[in-house]
This record gives structure tokens, C-alpha cells and sequence, in this order.
């Protein structure tokens, strides 16, 4: 059975970064190519077992190795693109990002052979089908399972300020949603996505995902794609929240952002193992609160929606449950916080959104394309 293991989560603070990306022809326009750049060639020395193909034969998946700390990470992220890069260009073919292809038309692209996909369409059907989405997704060790499960609670409400920030894909199939992400309402059409509930503890987070192997709603524990999680075969919380992205120092600034706010939680969980909230009044939580710590499902699926509606313009109920922030507040107070550099440097840049929308209409949609070429 493909489930994890508590003995998986041995080390803390280790970093890997997977990214998805689309494979596109010389107008910029998503081409299947995963053929022949994962099976049908070698690719470089670097790429080598941690190059794969998704769903569909238009988007293509890189890991890094596992990494001690930042600079390493970074070092990985841009040398593995780089590989990509002069790899798809050997072939042909060039690589783009952005949560979203403007013009990808799902109906007209092929889907991959792999048995795990042809099981995933005929269990999941029309969501899987139209399935087009690409993100990024950081892990980071943690040497413990109850401590990764705690986090990955906590984690919850700073989810959807990953994804305000990362937003980048307003266009499905060519029209503008009016969304800043839409990858991520598209991607929630899928079964065991979005924000999950809090655990009370690893072995009530192991006993449901052993559940949904056992009953066959999933097939392994890798599709259990919620917003974070902890990974039970790698030993990491994942934080799966952002939109692909083309310029790598944006990746490194969530990729910064996301360790520091585990570091920081793991901190917290050894001072003091109940659920930590800022609004924690006299050891009660306020009334929108609930178990397992943090507010309500309800209300951080709100600001989910907040996020992936509004992007950087984005605001949020507070943690405390009592009113709403803005996404330039809940910067600086991270910033404050952790002593993370990148989150200001986000916020204050063009976001991938309003990028899009200029180049569209600056020079239409072949500008667009030619704008998310990595």
C-alpha cells in the first residue's frame, strides 16, 4: 500500500523545490513534447530522475535534490531550469510558466500514457480532463511527525497569502476570468484539494490517508493535493499554494518565505505543543475558532478565495478572527516577523496578473505568450 511513514520525518529544515512547467513551440503556444524530452532522450546529468511528465504532454515537472539551506536551494532551482531549458531547446521546443497557459485549449491536447493518468481520468473524469494547471510546491524536513502535522495546521492561514502573492494566471482557454489565479479554482474542481481541515495529530492525518488508499478514492498517497500537507514518504511539510512562475527569484522568495514560517512554527510547536494563534486569549480561542487550532475552515476558505480573486490587491480575515488585513500589512509583519527579504520585493513588483493583462493588451495574446517564456 502506498502510504507514508512517521519514521519518514527525520530532519529539519532541508528544501526541495518542484516545479511545473508547460512545454510550448516557437509561437509560444503549449506543444507535446514530454515524450520525447522525459522518455524519447536523454536529458542532462542534473535532470536525471527528477524530470517527469504530468497529465497532460504539454507540462513538464522538475525536482531539485534535497537541500541543507537557502543557498544551496537556490543554486538548484536556477541550474535545474537552466537544464530544462537547454534541454527542450535541443528538441525544438522552449519552456514557459505561469499557473495557467493563456492558450492552452485542454479539449485539443493529448494526455500522457502512464497508467497512473489513465487511472486518474477514468476515477476523476471531466475535473481531471481539463486539468492544465501548473504550481510550485516547496517542502521543507521536519524531525517530526506530530510536529509537521501541527505545522501544517497552522500553515492553513498562510496559505492563501502565498497564493495573493504568486498570483499568475487570469486567462482559461484565451478569456480573462476576471481572477488573479485561476489555476487555483480550476484546480479545486479536482477531489482532495484546496484547504484541508486540521489533524489532531500525525496518526489521525496517517489513519485518513490510509483510509482513502484502502476504500480506492485514491490511488497513493501523492494525490492527496490540498494546499499543504504533510508528506509522509519524504518527511516534509509541502506548500503546494503558489502559481508557476518564469523568473526564479520569485520562486526563491516563497521558497525563503516557506522555510522561515516552518522554522518559525517549529519553534512554537517545542515551546508550547497546543495550537498557536495570534488571538489565543487566556488559554480560550476566540469564538471563530475551532479544534485543532486556527480559524474556521469556512473563513480560511474565504480568504483563499480573497487571494485567488484579488491577488496582490487581496485582503484576509485577520488571525485573531476580529476584522481583516491587507496583504501589504500581513508583508510587513512577516517581514518584521521572520526577517525574510523577498516577501517586500513580491509585493512591490508588477504581480504575474497584472503583467498578463498589459502584455494583452499592449500586443494581444502572442504577447502574453511571449511574456511567460522562461
Amino acid at each position: 500500500m502506498d502510504v507514508g511513514s512517521a519514521g519518514n520525518f527525520t530532519r529539519m529544515g532541508t528544501l526541495g523545490v518542484e516545479e511545473e512547467f508547460y512545454v510550448v513551440d516557437d509561437a509560444g503556444r503549449p506543444t507535446s513534447g514530454t515524450d520525447e524530452l522525459v522518455y524519447g532522450s536523454e536529458p542532462p546529468a542534473i535532470l536525471d530522475d527528477r524530470l517527469d511528465h504530468e497529465l497532460f504532454k504539454c507540462i513538464i515537472e522538475t525536482q531539485t535534490p534535497v537541500c541543507e539551506g537557502l543557498d544551496e536551494a537556490r543554486e538548484q532551482v536556477v541550474a535545474v531550469r537552466e537544464a530544462l531549458v537547454e534541454h527542450a531547446a535541443a528538441h525544438g521546443y522552449d519552456i514557459a510558466a505561469a499557473g495557467l497557459h493563456p492558450a492552452v485549449r485542454w479539449r485539443e491536447l493529448e494526455h500522457a500514457e502512464k497508467p497512473r493518468y489513465r487511472s486518474q481520468l477514468d476515477r476523476i473524469r471531466y475535473p481531471q480532463h481539463r486539468n492544465t494547471t501548473a504550481g510550485i510546491h516547496v517542502h521543507v524536513g521536519v524531525d517530526d511527525a506530530a510536529k509537521a502535522t501541527w505545522i501544517a495546521n497552522e500553515l492553513r492561514w498562510f496559505s492563501p497569502v502565498l497564493l495573493a502573492l504568486s498570483a499568475n494566471s487570469p486567462y482559461w482557454e484565451g478569456y480573462d476570468t476576471g481572477l488573479a489565479s485561476a489555476r487555483a479554482k480550476v484546480f479545486e474542481g479536482l477531489p482532495n484539494t484546496g484547504m484541508p481541515t486540521a489533524f489532531a495529530g500525525y496518526e489521525k492525518y496517517a489513519r485518513f490517508e490510509r483510509l482513502m488508499v484502502e476504500e480506492g478514492s485514491i490511488a497513493d498517497r501523492g494525490e492527496l493535493w490540498y494546499d499543504v500537507r504533510p508528506h509522509t514518504e519524504h518527511g516534509t511539510v509541502e506548500i503546494r499554494a503558489p502559481d508557476a512562475q518564469s523568473d526564479s527569484d520569485r520562486v526563491m522568495a516563497f521558497v525563503e518565505y516557506a522555510r522561515a514560517l516552518v522554522l518559525d512554527l517549529a519553534e512554537r510547536y517545542e515551546d508550547d505543543p497546543e495550537p498557536w494563534s495570534a488571538y489565543r486569549r487566556n488559554g480560550r480561542q476566540s469564538g471563530t475558532g475551532a479544534s485543532g487550532g486556527g480559524l474556521r475552515r469556512e473563513l480560511l476558505d474565504e480568504n483563499k478565495w480573497r487571494a485567488l480573486r484579488d491577488g496582490h490587491d487581496a485582503t484576509f480575515v485577520d488571525r485573531d478572527g476580529a476584522g481583516t488585513i491587507g496583504l501589504e500589512a500581513v508583508v510587513e509583519r512577516e517581514t518584521d516577523r521572520l526577517g525574510v527579504e523577498g516577501l517586500r520585493t513580491l509585493l512591490d513588483a508588477e504581480s504575474g496578473t497584472r503583467a498578463q493583462r498589459r502584455h494583452r493588451r499592449e500586443g494581444g495574446l502572442d504577447a502574453v505568450c511571449a511574456s511567460l517564456v522562461v
